[in-house]
């Protein structure tokens, strides 16, 4: 479904030179598959997902999406990033129905689907409000909504629930979990947070230090398991997951 084939990134340095961000990186993402992508600041991780989004080009290689280049934004494909990206002067239905206003679908059409991705995500009484008036994790239901409006078949998420507190980040994991199996969304998380990518990846991959290379890719069989948050095995997956990044050999 989601491809990246052989992709080398690199950016101008402002001091002269070039960045190497992404060294020879290949993936493939069947459709429903659940990805975390971790690492350390400054691996690559979001210039992947960027890729992913259409939103830049690559140096070399290829990224494809059912089988045909991939240059540019898809109606397909939706991104969350972690600043939620809502417009400050629309209420929270106008932010939600925005992609359909773009696409001018019909006004009864917005209405239907708005009102039913709300009520879905307990926003509905909410729907008047502007973003100032919402908690953060209110604000990441409704870009969670907006993103979900024109009902794609991949969800890219970049460090969304890194702003939140823990009980919310909880809620939120939980809420985007319950939208992927529902819909057979394929997801590509981005984050640092190493429970998180346990807990929502069922593949994982994993950057380390600041080379731009996938140093290891994960099957994580326990994804969606609430019940093995805490466990001893749980904090021993994730001593390894941390031991990958560090650069261990077997992590």
């Amino acid at each position: 479904m989601l491809q990246l084939q052989d992709v080398f990134l690199q950016y101008d340095r402002p001091e002269g030179g070039m960045q190497t961000v992404l060294d020879h990186i290949n993936l493939n993402i069947a459709q429903g598959e659940r990805w975390a992508v971790i690492g350390p600041s400054g691996c690559g991780k979001s210039s992947m997902l960027h890729l992913l989004a259409g939103l830049q080009t690559t140096t070399s290689g290829s990224v494809q999406y059912q089988g045909a280049a991939l240059t540019k934004p898809h109606e397909e494909i939706s991104v969350i990033l972690q600043e939620y990206g809502l417009f400050p002067w629309k209420t929270v239905e106008q932010n939600v129905g925005l992609p359909l206003v773009l696409k001018k679908a019909p006004k009864a059409e917005i209405k239907e689907r708005v009102h039913v991705l709300l009520t879905q995500l307990k926003l509905d009484e909410h729907s008047k409000k502007f973003p100032s008036e919402l908690s953060g994790g209110q604000r990441q239901r409704v870009a969670i909504a907006r993103a979900l409006i024109a009902q794609p078949k991949v969800l890219l998420m970049d460090e969304p629930f890194s702003a939140l507190d823990a009980l919310t980040r909880e809620t939120m994991q939980n809420i985007v979990l319950e939208l992927c199996e529902q819909q057979n969304l394929t997801l590509v998380l981005v984050t640092h947070n190493i429970e998180e990518a346990i807990f929502l990846g069922q593949k994982i991959a994993v950057f380390s230090d600041n080379s731009g290379i996938i140093r290891h890719v994960a099957d994580n069989s326990h994804s969606g398991e609430i019940s093995y948050r805490g466990t001893e095995e749980f904090y021993q997956h994730c001593s390894s997951l941390r031991g990958w990044i560090g650069g261990g050999d077997n992590a």
